[in-house]
């Protein structure tokens, strides 16, 4: 089954079909064998390779951190940008050497939304026959069966370009014992002109808020700390559903779990609520930390990018925010040098940074996605005119989340602790409500407590800061 771009932009008025899966049974069928897990892209890709480790080690095999010593390779793939296309072809070639070298009997998979494009899954039957499995991001349960029968046929190809359906009773390897996804919903239909996630993700399709709420219940029960939402677009929550709560209701729901923190990612300007501030405000265990992609401070190329809102408008949200959420911290994502964006364009980018003064950005390069309506719009603005931009806004973007976290010199703020700091083993890190990286001194047995830190000094990226 092969990818196709005309077929995944199809949105029917069909209902989503919920389909509760069978629980994998161990085995050890691939008992004594390892597997080399690489995960590119976004938290929703971070999550999807939890479910696949499950999936591999309910058949036996266990996670090595080295390509060479694995018996399977799985790289879990992303298609937003460009770089991490090539990332992924480049990370293939050592595949390709090690399987006609030394491990010859290496099965290589490759999932994500990189398998979900047409010209991705047909350079890969034409120069890459080395590849054994290519399944894309709806049918990640189908990927046990994929690997029992390898060697069936010459490359084993799975991807659906299906709306969707919603699946429930997944099995997990989580990465941490303290913090954890939770998908709320899947698939996107806001079809923003640059973007493929809506094609490689599929319609918007939400989960029952029951089976929400009983996940979280469950992860309170086995000691978690922090919760954080999943989905493209969480505001939308809901919105494909008959008779169900809204994303505010949903907050408000999970609140109830008495799960220490609830966190979110990612909300669309266009769909963010007074009934979702109001909530947020409202509950002290949801983090006041909110990511707002901005993508373009000018009208003229929001429009054209089909953002669905105005710099007036999503101002207006920014500086409600601001007023009715005590303390909140806003980052964002912004793209430099969309087709079109004149210098005048970028300038109005800059005095919205100005204005706004994020916490923190996510600033990038257009990159063309092909099939896409921005991929064939014109661009002649030359490269190193972009690098000077994302240079200029960079800058701009870092003095502020200086200052921001400057402000919390000699301050006290809760810390959720969650592992052992790179900057030494006498430091631990974790981080505040307001999603700020603090390394403090202190021992391993902090992790996955919540405790008070007095922060000493601030840089751009990170706080230090000592326990109360």
């Amino acid at each position: 089954m092969l990818p196709d771009m005309k077929e995944a932009k199809v949105r029917s008025k069909k209902n989503s079909e919920v389909i509760y899966l069978e629980q994998e049974k161990k085995s050890n069928l691939y008992a004594g064998k390892k597997y080399f897990l690489r995960t590119y892209g976004c938290q929703m890709n971070v999550h999807d390779s939890e479910e696949i480790k499950a999936i591999l080690e309910n058949l036996g095999y266990t996670e090595t951190d080295e390509l060479e010593d694995s018996d399977i390779v799985v790289l879990n793939t992303c298609a937003i940008r460009e770089n991490a296309h090539d990332k992924v072809f480049g990370y293939l070639g050592r595949c390709k050497h090690l399987k006609a070298t030394t491990k010859k009997d290496l099965i290589v998979c490759i999932g994500g939304c990189m398998a979900q494009e047409e010209v991705v899954v047909n350079e890969l039957k034409t120069k890459h026959p080395y590849v054994d499995i290519i399944f894309g991001t709806h049918n990640i349960h189908e990927l046990a069966t994929m690997i029992k029968d390898v060697g069936k046929e010459r490359q084993d190809i799975k991807v659906y370009s299906i709306e969707g359906n919603v699946y429930e009773n997944i099995d997990y390897k989580r990465d941490s014992k303290i913090t954890a996804w939770v998908n709320i919903m899947y698939g996107c239909d806001k079809f923003c002109t640059y973007c493929i996630v809506p094609y490689t993700r599929g319609k918007q399709r939400s989960r029952r808020a029951c089976e929400i709420v009983r996940e979280v219940e469950k992860l309170v029960s086995e000691g978690y700390q922090e919760v954080t939402l999943l989905g493209q677009n969480v505001n939308a929550y809901g919105k494909d559903l008959e008779n169900e709560m809204t994303f505010a209701g949903l907050l408000e729901a999970v609140a109830k779990t008495n799960i220490p923190r609830v966190r979110f990612v990612t909300s669309h300007p266009w769909d963010f609520t007074d009934e979702m501030i109001t909530t947020i405000a409202k509950y002290p265990n949801i983090m006041p930390y909110i990511h707002l992609p901005l993508q373009s401070g000018s009208s003229r190329i929001l429009k054209l990018m089909g953002r669905r809102y105005t710099k007036e408008e999503y101002l207006e949200l920014f500086d409600k925010m601001k007023k009715k959420i005590p303390g909140v911290a806003i980052s964002t994502d912004i793209i430099v040098g969309f087709p079109g964006e004149s210098e005048s364009d970028f300038e109005e980018t800059l005095e919205v940074v100005k204005h706004c003064k994020y916490d923190g950005a996510y600033t990038f390069i257009f990159s063309p996605r092909v099939g896409t309506p921005a991929a064939s719009m014109p661009d002649d603005t030359p490269l190193k005119e972009k690098e000077d931009r994302l240079h200029r806004l960079n800058e701009l973007v870092n003095s502020y989340s200086l200052e921001n976290n400057q402000k919390l010199l000699n301050k006290t703020v809760p810390v959720l602790i969650q592992g052992i700091s790179e900057k030494g083993s006498n430091k631990v890190y974790g981080y505040t409500d307001t999603m700020k990286l603090v390394n403090v001194v202190g021992s391993k047995d902090l992790i996955g407590k919540i405790v008070n830190v007095t922060i000493t000094d601030a840089k751009s990226f990170s706080l230090d800061g000592i326990i109360k």
